[in-house]
């Protein structure tokens, strides 16, 4: 399950991924918005963070102009590891790594041919684990020392 939610600078990107999402078989959910209208980017990165935070297995991508920020509302969200990515590696790695569950992109720093292979990537990787889940675990832990 694929959760996605741009605000009115991230609608035609928007549009592009959740094709390639459904050329590619994916389940996905579309939370706006769907018009150029102006809206409060928080609402929606907001929305979709806590949707993946709630849902086993789901992932999330968000986008703004600069995808800045939905990615800090995103992280916001108790249980979500977003990540700003500008190039393939970055998705990759993100998802190796970090076990990243949510994706940023910015509309307005990133053509739509880049952001595709972005997401692509995204998709296509997987956790490694191993020494990655100690560092991962670090960041869990201190997310629940912290938390209000």
């Amino acid at each position: 399950m694929i959760f996605i939610a741009n605000d009115h600078g991230g609608v035609e990107l928007k549009n592009a991924i959740v094709k390639l999402l459904g050329e590619r078989g994916e389940k996905v959910v579309d939370l706006g918005t769907g018009t150029e209208d102006s809206v409060d980017y928080p609402d929606f990165a907001f929305a979709c963070a806590e949707r993946v935070a709630a849902t086993d297995g789901a992932l999330g991508i968000v986008i703004c102009k600069s995808g800045v920020g939905v990615s800090i509302c995103a992280n916001k969200v108790k249980g979500v590891r977003c990540a700003l990515c500008t190039a393939e590696l970055n998705a990759k790695l993100c998802r190796n790594h970090n076990n990243a569950n949510m994706l940023a992109l910015g509309a307005g720093n990133t053509d739509e041919r880049t952001a595709l292979a972005i997401v692509d990537a995204f998709l296509s990787a997987e956790f490694e684990g191993g020494r990655h889940c100690r560092r991962v675990d670090k960041i869990s832990e201190y997310e629940d020392a912290h938390a209000k």
